[in-house]
């Protein structure tokens, strides 16, 4: 039986990681979507290893509202990357300065 912290210690890993994407790649908005959802996925596995752990089914209930409200921010996100792509031939976050008010 696999315990409680190999889950923690890949959910933290993963988590490290979806950081280390945001803090070393700030010019393709696309890496930073996939790292932010990397991010949200790690917090997920967390809720599930608890939750199976503690015997509670509340951390899977959580995870199922997460994964909906991330499947609708990922559609929104890249709905709007293709409109900036279309206006303005890039995707590099530098670029997107023109949006300020």
């Amino acid at each position: 039986m696999v315990s409680l912290s190999y889950y923690l210690i890949l959910a933290g890993i993963l988590f490290a990681i979806s950081v280390l994407g945001i803090f070393l790649n700030r010019k393709n908005v696309i890496i930073l979507l996939m790292s932010i959802e990397l991010m949200l996925l790690a917090v997920n596995m967390n809720f599930i290893a608890f939750a199976h752990f503690m015997g509670d089914t509340a951390g899977q209930i959580f995870v199922f509202f997460i994964l909906t409200v991330a499947a609708a921010e990922s559609a929104i996100g890249l709905a709007i990357l293709v409109v900036l792509f279309r206006n303005l031939r890039t995707i590099h976050v530098d670029d997107l300065d023109q949006l300020k008010g």
